[in-house]
């Protein structure tokens, strides 16, 4: 299945689209070099047909998402962050969009 990235505005880069074969996981990559000390990362997901939906945010570190079968992980200097899937189903095809803010 296909994972699609759309662009939350410029200060953040993402990829385009990603493409990962069922049960092999994905590591999706987001720069934003300009963030301020005290904003939020977010990681939102939005299915077909379906609405944005905030999948998880962090500060900093890393952060297990047991439930989501994946993790988040910020870089030491907070300029970049990647969401990991490691068991990625067809229900996981989405748009994923990160984006900053307090």
């Amino acid at each position: 299945f296909s994972v699609s990235v759309g662009v939350a505005g410029a200060q953040v880069q993402q990829e385009p689209r990603l493409e990962t074969t069922e049960g092999i996981g994905i590591n999706i990559s987001c720069s934003h070099p300009n963030i301020q000390t005290s904003e939020m990362i977010y990681w939102y997901r939005q299915l077909p047909g379906r609405g944005p939906e905030l999948f998880v945010s962090g500060h900093k570190g890393f952060k297990e998402l047991p439930e989501k079968a994946g993790s988040l992980w910020v870089s030491s200097d907070r300029k970049s962050s990647a969401l990991y899937l490691s068991r990625p189903r067809r229900g996981d095809s989405a748009v994923y969009y990160c984006a900053l803010g307090d």
